[in-house]
């Protein structure tokens, strides 16, 4: 357990204390996020950039908070200057943006200024890093980001069960100020934490199995270190977009906000997308992701993470392409 806490550290770039596997899926990990710190009446201002942003608007009001939020299409990421006029006219808990949208393959550049603009107006920032954890460039601390988490299951490549969180001083020091209870006791990180704890008081069963796939998931992304994890992940995606391009298919995000971990590409007009996404399955072994949302039927969403950012896996799915499309 502390040596799963020791690598948590390492991947997020923290030196938090408040560093953990939550049990439960990244969406759990979202939820801890956002339920230890909203009490009801709070205002909450939340960045949407895609369907899991939709989904902090939707938790985050069903602890109580007073939600405002700002949309932009999708496949698009927040402006930073709109986001600081929003908090200039409210005095909001939190900021909550998420990092990388797996539902647009967009990611959100200039993390440490969206921290500082919301530390200046006295808000919290959390990151929801569920598509870049161990894929892209996570900086905690240089970042000042005050709680971030993921998933076990993306680019960490370990089971899906577990979700890391990193919590900050600010919001470590926001949550013993508490007025009333955390509003689930699973994920109450008080008590959570004293388990991870030099305490060991018992909370719930956790799932070992998880933490053990876990543990050796962290120790290959040790091995391997996080600058060339980052480098392979970034070449790989470049092959892809590269190659898409090549046969005259459009990516969905502009160039300099592309997710390395998760690449959507438009659907042609000639193709159909359950047709062409069921070839790929049954012809080839490969399962690329549907659109979602407003996005539904108009892309595939490609994902090149942890273990499966390699090259032979761009090149079997460009040719797959290749082959499906030519034959109509």
């Amino acid at each position: 357990m502390d040596e799963v806490q020791e690598m948590l550290r390492y991947a997020f770039q923290t030196k938090n204390r408040l560093t953990i596997p939550v049990s439960g899926t990244g969406s759990a990990g979202m939820e801890a996020a956002l339920a230890n710190f909203i009490e009801p009446g709070d205002h909450v201002l939340i960045g949407v950039i895609g369907y899991f942003g939709e989904r902090m608007v939707d938790m985050a009001g069903r602890y109580g908070a007073i939600v405002d939020r700002i949309a932009v299409p999708w496949g698009q990421v927040l402006d930073l200057a709109e986001v600081e006029q929003a908090l200039s006219k409210q005095s909001y808990k939190m900021l909550a943006i998420v990092h990388g949208e797996t539902s647009s393959g967009a990611l959100q550049p200039n993390i440490p200024d969206f921290a500082k603009a919301a530390h200046k107006h006295g808000a919290l920032l959390v990151l929801d890093t569920v598509a870049t954890l161990g894929g892209v460039p996570v900086e905690t601390d240089t970042w000042d980001v005050d709680v971030a988490f993921s998933g076990s299951q993306k680019a960490l490549s370990a089971s899906p069960g577990l979700a890391p969180i990193t919590v900050g001083a600010r919001a470590e020091e926001m949550l013993t100020k508490r007025k009333t209870q955390v509003g689930s006791w699973y994920l109450s990180l008080r008590e959570v934490q004293k388990y991870w704890g030099k305490e060991r008081t018992y909370h719930h069963t956790a799932p070992i199995q998880l933490n053990y796939a876990l543990h050796e998931a962290l120790r290959l992304v040790v091995e391997e270190g996080l600058e060339a994890r980052f480098y392979r992940h970034q070449e790989n995606a470049e092959q892809l977009w590269k190659g898409l391009e090549e046969l005259d298919m459009e990516l969905l995000v502009k160039r300099e906000h592309r997710l390395a971990t998760v690449s959507s590409v438009k659907v042609p007009p000639s193709a159909s997308h359950d047709k062409v996404k069921n070839h790929l399955l049954e012809d080839f072994g490969i399962e690329v992701g549907a659109g979602l949302g407003p996005l539904k039927g108009q892309i595939w969403r490609i994902g090149l993470m942890g273990h499966s950012s390699q090259r032979k896996y761009v090149s079997l799915v460009l040719a797959a392409l290749r082959e499906i499309l030519a034959a109509g």
